[in-house]
């Protein structure tokens, strides 16, 4: 592994910590600001994997995330989205 990758994989694995501990941060927040949120993350993990001949499942990809089976985190982390937030993901352009 060359470097820039090494420092790529480091970034990510913060990125991946920095979200597990900011449960406070709904998804449909960072998907209205960013445009990309942990389920995001985990599909294309899972598409990474794919290209690359690893068989991972959806669930197996949020667990790595979330750092816990999404179930789970959905149960203890999340808000039901306000009106206003559902309005501006309708508006959000979908090209992811």
């Amino acid at each position: 592994m060359d470097q820039t990758t090494e420092l790529q994989a480091a970034a990510f694995r913060r990125l991946v910590a920095h979200l597990q501990s900011r449960t406070d941060v709904q998804n449909i927040d960072m998907m209205n600001l960013a445009g990309f949120c942990r389920n995001c993350l985990s599909r294309w993990y899972r598409e990474e994997a794919e290209t690359r001949g690893i068989t991972l499942t959806d669930p197996e990809a949020r667990e790595l995330i979330y750092g816990m089976p999404y179930r789970d985190w959905q149960a203890k982390y999340q808000k039901q989205a306000t009106q206003e937030q559902q309005a501006a993901f309708a508006a959000q352009p979908k090209d992811h």
